[in-house]
């Protein structure tokens, strides 16, 4: 029998060498395809734990079984665990990596270890055993929270921290004392700035309980009370409790020692504030006192930062600034003698029908709507609203931070954008139409020109932290700040604003009265009583200013240099 040829004895020789090969690989590839993958009960609990890190309840509930599903709603499931949060106040879950499916008491069970951080009562790591059942998780109320047992359910035993005080500039106590009793040093005259501590909103106690507080406890509900309730009422500390539903016994998971509220320090000055109260007598209205060289709150009064009512003649302050730097009008002008002056079609008589004009100086003294009403279109509506917002309109102003979030927030003083016709810009240049404004906002604007024509922003707060982020802003020229100051003291010394004036100090002052419509009753006569508004604006001294003033007394029945300003006066007076 013949050979076989060299190149079959070669191949045949190649084959014997590769087939163990192929069959190791074989092996290999073979025990691969074979191995078990993850277990169905460690996949299901790790998308239970990680929905579970994110609040996604309706995804952990996808995971339960059937028979867990039919024990318990989607809405039920979902409360159960957003009332352990609360309970808990807690702040973050970290669950690590599901551990090897293992029995345990003759059910599948799945380790998870799960570190929590909360609010009110620390840190607690624990290991959660997610037990499984035909179809998924075998879910009860345990396990709602790491560490607890079967038959237990999540208490707290929650200790309040003590409230800190909001303090003066000086330091006095303006609000101290424990949050169900709190005390004011200058008594009731505080509260226009501080705000009072009571029963929070409803829409509130979702986010409190989150924050450890029970429900029904005292939390500042208005003013600096409120807006820094956070930092004033410190965090509640406490225990974490494991209850036994049997036997009532409790296990402590968690507990932490409360953390004391930091002090608000604010910018008021105690006599000023009590002064700014006393002036306002009750009365509806508001008066806002800054101090002139940086714009800090040294007092508040009723409604000095909330509902914004037309200005009146105040807002003169702002025409005549705008009708300078235009060029439409002269620190020389005069002005023709009359009652009123045409616009748009509309005749604007003078306050009482009286006849004024003269020069530039005697018409702002005077108030004259004759000589100002016409400037509106002069001006020009882009002119005369970029200037109004060069002072603060239609910008929020700012007493603290941005940070910090006030349930009532102080309102914008607004002059609307595209004003309209002429005769919209010429009652608009004399404070009326649609512009409204605060206190705070003509104090601003009084403080702006005195400080030579640099605008400050308008804190309440010492705290550097806590104060605006805006920064000091020039407005206008020193020479138009000076223009304006000039015509303001004329206002106080031979015009509508005398009652302004004091003995420590000249002051610069701008009166205002704004017309509201006609009185009940009066609508169909042919010469109606009015509704007015006074106001009054000033700054002193006036050659070195050092506080400024917004007053404010709502449907006084009376021209503001008759009422509003001996109200300014009467403050001006006892802060110099």
């Amino acid at each position: 029998m013949k050979g076989l040829s060299p190149e079959v004895e070669r191949r045949r020789r190649l084959a014997i060498r590769i087939l163990p090969l192929i069959a190791a690989a074989s092996f290999v590839v073979g025990s691969i395809a074979g191995a078990p993958g993850p277990s169905p009960e460690k996949g299901a609990a790790e998308r239970f734990a990680s929905a579970w890190a994110t609040g996604d309840y309706a995804a952990m509930y996808r995971e339960l079984s059937p028979a867990a599903r039919q024990e318990v709603s989607a809405a039920e499931f979902a409360l159960a665990y957003r009332e352990a949060r609360d309970t808990a106040t807690l702040r973050s879950l970290d669950p690590d990596d599901p551990g090897d499916p293992t029995s345990k008491d003759g059910e599948t069970i799945v380790p998870v270890e799960v570190a929590a951080r909360t609010v009110a009562f620390g840190g607690l790591e624990a290991e959660l055993d997610l037990p499984f059942a035909e179809g998924g998780v075998d879910w009860d109320a345990s396990l709602v929270f790491p560490g607890l047992r079967k038959g237990e359910h999540l208490e707290s035993q929650v200790e309040l921290a003590p409230r800190a005080p909001i303090l003066a500039a000086d330091g006095t106590p303006l609000a101290e004392g424990p949050a169900e009793a709190r005390a004011h040093q200058i008594g009731s005259a505080a509260i226009d700035v501080t705000g009072e501590v009571g029963e929070a909103e409803e829409e509130d106690m979702e986010a409190l309980a989150r924050q450890g507080f029970p429900p029904n406890t005292p939390v500042g509900v208005t003013g600096l009370e409120q807006a820094f309730n956070a930092r004033l009422a410190g965090r509640p500390g406490g225990k974490l409790l494991a209850v036994s539903g049997d036997e009532g016994s409790s296990r402590v998971l968690a507990e932490a020692e409360p953390r004391a509220g930091a002090p608000v320090k604010t910018t008021i000055d105690t006599g000023l504030q009590e002064t700014a109260v006393a002036a306002l007598a009750g009365r509806l209205g508001g008066i806002a006192v800054l101090d002139a060289r940086n714009g800090d709150v040294r007092a508040l009064a009723g409604q000095a930062f909330s509902a914004p009512q037309p200005p009146g003649s105040t807002f003169k302050m702002i025409t005549t600034i705008a009708a300078l730097e235009k060029g439409v009008l002269s620190m020389d002008e005069e002005f023709e003698l009359s009652e009123g002056a045409e616009v748009g079609g509309r005749f604007v008589e003078n306050a009482n029908g009286e006849i004024c004009g003269g020069t530039l100086r005697e018409a702002f003294a005077e108030s004259c709507n004759a000589d100002f009403v016409p400037l509106g279109p002069k001006i020009g509506n882009d002119a005369l609203v970029e200037t109004a917002e060069s002072f603060g309109f239609n910008s929020p102003p700012a007493l603290y931070a941005p940070k910090i979030v006030a349930r009532v927030e102080p309102a914008e003083s607004t002059i609307p954008t595209e004003i309209g016709e002429e005769v919209d810009l010429g009652v608009s240049a004399i404070g009326q139409g649609e512009v409204l404004a605060t206190p705070l906002e003509m104090a601003s604007v009084a403080q702006t020109i005195g400080n030579d024509g640099v605008r400050e922003p308008t804190s309440i707060v010492a705290n550097r932290k806590l104060r605006p982020t805006q920064k000091p802003e020039r407005v206008i020229s020193k020479k138009t700040a000076a223009e304006l100051t000039e015509l303001m003291i004329g206002v106080v010394t031979g015009g509508t604003g005398y009652a302004g004036a004091i003995p420590e100090a000249q002051v610069a002052g701008k009166t205002g009265t704004a017309e509201l419509g006609p009185k009940p009753g009066e609508e169909e006569s042919e010469h109606p009583q009015q509704r007015k508004d006074a106001w009054f604006a000033a700054f002193a001294p006036a050659e070195k200013a050092k506080l400024a003033i917004g007053v404010l007394l709502v449907e006084a029945e009376a021209a503001g240099g008759e009422v509003a300003a001996p109200a300014a006066s009467e403050v001006l007076s006892a802060g110099l």
